[in-house]
Parts: structure tokens; C-alpha cells; sequence
């Protein structure tokens, strides 16, 4: 079985094919994610991506948002008006003939790299700031903290993005993340924090014990879970 798994990012979108098991049996297809991206740009431009990949028979997406079953209820990073309860993984089942699972792009990540033993967190440092959380394995209800305020009128999306990297530099960056890892701990106790997204090899100081960067490429790896989970539509 070969599960053809699609992370849509801020500034990349990427694809790859995967085992039952979430091993990487393809190579990795990349390309930039045009702006502005509304529906009519993005599912073409998917199409492009995956293009080059053949023989699977289900497909997975993480997607930078809240998602709802196949749809996106929203998306920050690309305008939620345009976006706002667009069937994106029903219109690409219908496009590629194939059965479609989405999830939180964040929430895709985690399944890869959780180990299922207690309070698992994770978040993702890129374009914005994603977040997930399991309790013992089990995915819990989608919190968007990327749009909670943290400081002063910025909700972590602004304070952590990649446009506030580029900002203040990478001291100051470094700074607050540590800051919110100790901020996370103290709102929920978590017993391990993972750091995926394409800033965390930006992180310069040592993490405490409970806490672990993870590879970008669990975005694409946590499709295989996904379709072992209970069917949420």
C-alpha cells in the first residue's frame, strides 16, 4: 500500500509517497506556494506537485489551519474569506480518484513523532506557528493557538512567524521561543514538546530534557497514521 501524503505550507507545498508505516518511498517533490494562493490557484498547483508520483491508493493532507473532514473552515496564511468552507480534500479525491483524509498540518506531524505516553504537544515553527495536542496517543480537539494573543495585541503567528524572524534577527527569535516553550509547559504540563517546522534548526540554545526537535519531513510521514484513525466526518 502506497499513501500519497501532500503538507501544504506557507511558502512550500510538498508531496512524497509513503509506506503503511509512514517510511518515504519516493522522492520528495517540492515546489513554492504561489501568492496569493486562493482555492483556484492552490488545487492546480497541487496537481502540478504530484504530478510525478504514481500507484497509490489514498491520499493524506495536512493543511495550515483548521480543517473540518475535507474541508477548510480556515486559513490564515492564504485569506480566510476566500478559503472559508472550501472542499479542498473532496474537490482532489475527485481530481485524482482517490479517497482523501485532511488534518491540521501541525496535527500530521504530531502522528508521526508522538509516542503515545501521556501529554504530547507539538508545535511548528514556519511561515506561522501550528500547534497539536495527544493525550496518551489520542488526538485531542484542535486548539488554533497560532491566534491567541501572547504579547500585547501579537498572537503567536506574529510573534514566532517567519516575517518576525526576519525582523528582529535570530538572538531576539531565539529568545521567545524559549520564553513560549516555558509559557506552553506552565498552560498545559505536557510531558514532551516536539519542534517540527522549517525554523526549528534556527533554534540556538539546548532544549530542556522534555523537549525535541523533530524532522520536516513527519508533515509528510504522519499520513500513514491518519488513515488509522477513526474517521472524524
Amino acid at each position: 500500500m502506497k499513501i500519497l501524503a501532500i503538507d501544504v505550507g506557507g511558502t512550500g507545498l510538498k508531496a512524497a509517497l509513503i509506506d503503511g508505516n509512514g517510511k518515504l518511498v519516493s522522492a520528495r517533490q517540492r515546489i513554492g506556494t504561489p501568492s496569493p494562493c486562493p482555492p483556484k490557484v492552490m488545487v492546480p498547483a497541487l496537481l502540478e506537485l504530484v504530478a510525478p508520483l504514481k500507484g497509490y491508493s489514498k491520499i493524506s493532507i495536512g493543511f495550515p489551519g483548521v480543517v473540518r473532514g475535507l474541508k477548510v473552515i480556515t486559513a490564515p496564511h492564504f485569506g480566510n474569506e476566500v478559503w472559508a468552507g472550501f472542499d479542498l480534500g473532496g474537490t482532489l479525491a475527485k481530481k485524482l480518484k482517490k479517497p482523501v483524509r485532511m488534518i491540521n498540518d501541525a496535527e500530521m506531524q504530531g502522528l508521526a513523532v508522538i509516542k503515545g505516553k501521556g501529554l504530547e504537544m507539538v508545535i511548528t515553527l514556519g511561515t506561522g506557528f501550528g500547534s497539536a495536542l495527544f493525550d496518551h496517543g489520542e488526538l485531542a480537539p484542535h486548539m488554533e493557538l497560532a491566534h491567541h494573543p501572547i504579547h500585547g495585541n501579537k498572537t503567536y503567528n506574529e510573534y514566532l512567524g517567519d516575517h518576525e524572524l526576519k525582523k528582529i534577527g535570530k538572538h531576539k527569535w531565539n529568545k521567545r521561543v524559549k520564553d513560549i516553550i516555558d509559557i506552553l509547559h506552565t498552560l498545559l504540563n505536557y510531558d514532551h514538546l516536539y519542534i517540527g517546522g522549517g525554523n526549528a534548526k534556527k533554534i540556538e540554545f539546548k532544549l530542556p530534557k522534555h523537549v525535541s526537535t523533530v524532522s520536516n519531513d513527519a508533515g509528510m510521514e504522519g499520513g500513514a497514521k491518519l488513515w488509522k484513525l477513526k474517521d472524524r466526518r
